[in-house]
């Protein structure tokens, strides 16, 4: 009998390192949710809108759109940074009040998003942002001092990664919406609502995910480019205690919007009427000061 037991613990023992094992690239997959349909085509963008194809640092196509403002003697150029599903014409409704406001707008998809080439990994998605902030400085109507970049949800994870990576193409401003601070307190956040595992939340969220690339490790050195956080407070796929403890960790300038009421990303779309002037106002601020 006590042989049998040994061997039945032996096969829990195995089945669970096992899944240890397979668990973490299960865990790092489950944060990018890629399709290629196609939500809405240039043609109704409210501007002049291109095409723009460029290549990644390991050589992956990828695809952007670069549309131009109406308005004359623009401000500046706004990058946007995407979350974790669908493409840049589904998240395109984010900000395409940006043009008429008197901006140029760069959106672009990561790998495996939408027509651009390969498959998502964190690595990946970081040099894909740094491709995409390279891009955007070879548009002829850009003038390179006065980029902002908008990041929203894994979308600002990514951006604050790739700025921290390569601090030479740091903006002038940064609008981060909605972004977790780290991804194992992402994870962690998660496993808590799950019974009984909640209480291993902190050595299984170590044994599923590493943190490279959390925006906590380059948040702080950021500054002093001015960065503006959104968040609202009945955001249930990311707690806004994360942009409070982003913040916390910023240096200055920065700002931070708590949205009372307000869900996922929502402060663009259904709270916009507030919210969008002032994150216009941050951006003319910030485009305007002078940087030490």
């Amino acid at each position: 009998m006590l042989r049998v037991l040994n061997h039945h613990l032996a096969a829990k023992l195995v089945v669970i390192a096992i899944a240890l094992f397979l668990l973490p690239g299960c865990v790092n997959r489950m944060f990018y949710h890629p399709n290629r349909i196609e939500y809405r085509t240039a043609e109704q963008m409210p501007g002049p809108t291109r095409d723009v194809c460029f290549t990644s640092a390991d050589g992956t196509p990828l695809h952007g759109w670069f549309v131009a403002s109406p308005v004359s003697n623009a401000l500046g150029t706004v990058v946007h940074f995407h979350g974790n599903a669908q493409n840049l014409t589904a998240h395109s409704g984010f900000v395409d009040w940006l043009p008429a406001e008197g901006f140029h707008l760069f959106l672009f998809d990561y790998r495996g998003y939408g027509r651009s080439a390969g498959r998502p990994s964190r690595r990946g998605l970081v040099e894909d942002g740094i491709a995409a902030l390279q891009e955007v400085r070879r548009q002829p109507e850009v003038d390179t001092n006065r980029i902002v970049i908008i990041g929203q949800s894994l979308g600002g994870t990514v951006a604050l990664a790739a700025v921290g990576v390569q601090p030479d193409l740091r903006p002038q401003a940064m609008i981060i919406d909605s972004t977790f601070y780290s991804y194992r307190r992402i994870v962690r956040d998660k496993i808590a609502l799950i019974p009984l595992l909640s209480w291993f939340r902190w050595p299984l969220s170590h044994a599923l995910i590493g943190d490279r690339y959390s925006p906590a490790d380059f948040i702080a050195d950021l500054s002093p480019t001015p960065v503006l956080f959104l968040h609202g407070t009945a955001d249930f796929v990311i707690p806004h205690h994360h942009s409070e403890w982003l913040y916390e960790r910023a240096g200055e300038p920065k700002e931070l919007i708590i949205i009372q009421g307000g869900e996922h990303c929502s402060g663009m779309v259904q709270q916009r009427a507030e919210i969008a002037p002032r994150i216009r106002d941050f951006m003319i601020e910030a485009l305007n000061r002078e940087m030490p």
